[in-house]
């Protein structure tokens, strides 16, 4: 499955390598501009090849130097270079030979920041997908696994820190000031797991005793002078490590576990085996400088690419396509660790609200695709939240239908027969039908079948029979490449809630699997009957979101309001709420209300009655009072979208109440003050985030911002400032106090970029269509440096993913700017350019003028000249009718 550029790749044409690899050993001399790679890896034949298949290696903008088989260099002849690939002729049967190529890579010219680059004078790597071909020709694939001894070399004064895969195996003097690193990792892996870092850093260390009483060194290394501000990600490590240990039984597996934080990184974070390398805004944390959130993605994202140790690396995937076996699995891990870790019920709320704000978009647009796809022409653009969030999705339906105990049957199976192997989907569903004795056949086509099903419910109570029928039907739409779809199996969590809050049991369950507490769809269309009702129940259904399901169910408000009040499942209360709200909001939108459009009195007493309940934990409270996004609003309608509208209607709901319920905010506000020193808990966050959002609310009560300047001029943690500002800068942007604090928040953080992305972040969200000149001006800044990952995403990306009056003007000035910026940023980051292109996805939901508009854009980068191979496949598919 041979992947150049624009090539399109099918999952039906796999075939296992002609040849098997059986260790590598590598040698880096590091140079700035001309480090120099030799590879030598064993090799042999694998039985049943082609006696006379050539070796077919993937190259990246290489600089070949040399060839040799079995130590004797061979002429060009017997090999030839592609354009992305090595062939080498004339290669021995039946034994096993070595093959020595050496490459010359450029570090300080890699802007892309795949493969060998440099950042801030240190020497990095980033390898998946694709990447270990612009480092050296290799079979570059992840079922090619191999044993890795790495060799560094480089200046000593420069580098007086040399990190690679496995167990330090020793250092010394090379001459000529140069010095030598040597690491050995005896766990067979694929390329993309590859990592070096070479530079002078400063290093955070403890250790870790396992289960097994082994000690493990942990070290996180950062910049000179930013140690202090690693202690949080040390302390989400190790308490990582323990809950592997707990909940599933996996031992750390080498001497060393090493993670390294750098500035110029693409993605979040990446899990290379014992040296893990992250984007430093997911490590470095004060209270000074970070927000409760900041602190709560360290702690889950360490968590994340810890917990790969055994669900990606010594367990990896077959091919690409098999993506969401790592991703998404351990996605589930790590949302299990934090919900463990702080509240269940609000991280479960967290997490569907990012799942719908981004996975349902995606699902219902022209970049949706299953789970697991059959096809890709750019495997960077499949890192996508259906293969993340919904892969997980499906790993905790199957943990719901299975329940824990079997559940963690089935990962013990797969962890004790697939160790060191790389596997598919089908040999993951396997081992839980094994633990299970259950046929898994109809649920897997959650991971071939994409879009988001929609399923229809309609209750009819009989009082004289005392049951319940419940009529349910499931419809999948259709999806590029899918216009058809079979039903699926759908596990949805309910309860059946009685006038007095308590939950009927029913006697007997007809027409369907209903046990645990879960009803089985699995029929397009199926009608369950609840026998043994004493009287009317109220359906609480998809209790925990048990199913990634668009759910329409015409219920009452009055039935809604009885879950928000009584319903013992927390997220259940929660979504009850929001959809009171969000009905409110859609009702104004069609009749065209604007800012005068008004709560409900059942959305009004219900806030008020939720925020006053001091039962409810305040991380619990706080998400209540995060009504539906513009986004949200905007998804739910599906069509004629216009976002000023949108924006309008929202304010208008909150103002309505907020108005009415001033004294209630005063009072909540002050109550939430959290005394003493700052503590990144949960519960200490959650009574931030509740006073916050109270602050939020007054803002709209008050309609003045005195409060909110107070709040900035107060605040003595980075939760509170940054909200403050958020609220200044959004709720009032053109008075005086906003632009003080702006300009005082910039002052105070100059030095800091990743506090200086929050700046800019907030300044790129500040609704309206004034915001366009603001980011422009922004651009212009000492502070944007447009190379920065993190820059781009927090100035540009913010404004086209998550400012939609200000991004979605009418006159379309903001896609041209965002056209001109991708054109610009593909030149030097194709991922970056692509990643933040993702915001055009949804454009033909726009209204007509606006959809025009947003097609003109994308035909001016379709037309604009050569593209990356990442941007011209979201282009092609954003197109296509």
């Amino acid at each position: 499955m041979e992947a150049t550029a624009g090539q399109v790749i099918h999952l039906a044409d796999y075939r296992p390598t002609d040849f098997v690899l059986e260790r590598v050993d590598l040698t880096f001399e590091l140079d700035p501009r001309e480090t120099l790679v030799i590879q030598r890896s064993l090799m042999h034949r694998r039985e049943g090849a082609d006696e006379n298949a050539p070796l077919v290696l993937d190259g990246d903008e290489l600089n070949l130097r040399a060839v040799a088989i079995d130590g004797n260099p061979i002429d060009e002849s017997q090999y030839t270079v592609g354009p992305n690939t090595l062939t080498i002729r004339g290669l021995p049967t039946g034994t096993t030979f070595e093959v020595t190529v050496e490459t010359i890579v450029n570090p300080e010219a890699n802007t892309k920041l795949m493969g060998l680059y440099r950042t801030n004078g240190t020497y990095c790597t980033q390898c998946e997908a694709e990447g270990f071909r612009r480092i050296t020709y290799f079979m570059d694939r992840p079922d090619v696994l191999g044993i890795y001894t790495i060799t560094i070399i480089g200046d000593g004064a420069a580098n007086p820190l040399m990190l690679s895969n496995g167990n330090f195996l020793g250092a010394g003097d090379y001459g000529d000031g140069r010095r030598f690193a040597a690491w050995y990792d005896p766990h067979p892996k694929p390329s993309y797991l590859f990592a070096l870092v070479a530079g002078d850093l400063g290093v955070v260390e403890d250790t870790f005793t396992t289960m097994s009483e082994r000690e493990v060194a942990l070290k996180i290394y950062v910049e000179h002078g930013k140690e202090d501000r690693a202690a949080y990600a040390m302390d989400a490590l190790k308490r990582s490590m323990k809950w592997d240990e707990e909940a599933f039984g996996r031992e750390y597996d080498l001497d060393i576990f090493m993670i390294v934080a750098v500035s110029d990184f693409n993605m979040g974070a990446m899990e290379n085996k014992g040296l893990n390398v992250f984007n430093d805004k997911y490590i470095l944390a004060d209270p000074e400088t970070a927000t409760d959130q900041d602190y709560a993605n360290i702690e889950a994202i360490v968590a994340h690419e810890y917990f790969h140790n055994w669900t990606g690396n010594r367990i990896t995937c077959r091919d690409w396509f098999q993506l969401c076996l790592k991703e998404g699995l351990t996605v589930f891990r790590d949302h299990e660790f934090s919900a463990d870790q702080r509240s269940r019920a609000v991280k479960r709320i967290a997490e569907v609200r990012h799942l719908k704000a981004e996975q349902f978009a995606e699902d219902a647009g022209p970049l949706a695709h299953p789970v697991r796809p059959n096809i890709y022409r750019e495997i960077n653009n499949f890192y996508t939240t259906t293969v993340y969030e919904k892969g997980s999705e499906v790993t905790r339906m199957i943990a719901t239908l299975l329940g824990r105990d079997t559940f963690r049957k089935g990962m013990d199976l797969y962890f004790e027969r697939h160790d060191g192997q790389a596997v598919t989907i089908e040999d993951f569903v396997k081992c839980f039908e094994e633990a299970s004795g259950r046929d898994l056949t109809q649920f897997t086509r959650w991971y071939h079948q994409a879009g988001t099903p929609a399923v229809t419910v309609s209750a009819a109570y009989d009082a004289s029979a005392r049951n319940l029928k419940l009529s349910l039907e499931q419809m999948i739409p259709p999806t590029p490449g899918q216009q058809v779809k079979e039903p699926m199996h759908i596990p949805l969590a309910m309860g059946l809630i009685l006038d007095n809050g308590s939950e009927a049991t029913p006697s007997a369950v007809t027409g369907g699997e209903y046990s645990g507490g879960v009803l089985h769809l699995t029929e397009r269309a199926q009608e369950v009957t609840f026998e043994g009702i004493s009287s009317r129940p109220v359906v609480s259904l998809n209790r925990s979101f048990s199913a990634p399901v668009n759910m329409h169910f015409d219920q009452s408000s009055d039935d809604i309001v009885h879950i928000a009040r009584h319903d013992g499942d927390l997220f259940s209360r929660w979504q009850a709420i929001n959809h009171l709200a969000m009905q409110d909001m859609i009702i104004g939108v069609n009749a065209g209300l604007g800012e005068t459009t008004s709560a409900s009195d059942a959305l009004h007493s219900i806030i008020t009655a939720t925020i006053a309940d001091e039962a409810l934990e305040p991380a619990f409270r706080a998400q209540v009072l995060a009504l539906p996004s513009e986004a949200d609003i905007a998804r739910e309608m599906g069509s004629n979208i216009d976002p000023d509208l949108i924006h309008d209607v929202r304010d208008g709901v909150i103002w309505s109440i907020a108005a009415n319920a001033r004294d209630e905010f005063n009072t909540l506000q002050a109550s939430m003050k959290v005394e003493g020193p700052f503590s990144p808990d949960a519960a200490s966050a959650g009574r931030r985030a509740l006073a916050n959002a109270s602050l939020t609310w007054l803002s709209y009560a008050d309609d003045d911002p005195a409060r909110a300047a107070a709040a900035f001029g107060n605040a003595n943690n980075m939760t509170e400032l940054s909200h403050a500002l958020m609220v200044l800068a959004h709720r009032f942007p053109q008075t005086t106090a906003a632009s003080d604090a702006i300009a005082a928040f910039e002052e105070r953080f100059s030095g800091n970029p990743l506090v200086i992305d929050k700046w800019f972040t907030i300044q790129a969200t500040i609704p309206g269509a004034d915001t366009l000149d603001r980011i422009k001006g922004l651009m212009e800044s000492v502070h944007f440096a447009p190379n920065n990952p993190n820059r781009l995403r927090a100035l540009i990306g913010s404004y086209a993913m998550a400012n939609p009056t200000g991004f979605n003007r009418a006159d379309g000035a903001g896609y041209r700017f965002l056209a001109e910026q991708i054109i610009d940023i593909d030149k030097r980051n194709p991922q970056v350019a692509a990643r933040i292109l993702t915001s055009m996805r949804s454009w033909r939901s726009l209204e007509q003028n606006r959809a025009g508009h947003a097609r003109f854009a994308l035909l001016q980068i379709d037309q604009s000249g050569p593209l990356s191979t990442d941007v011209r496949d979201l282009i092609d598919r954003m197109q296509k009718v």
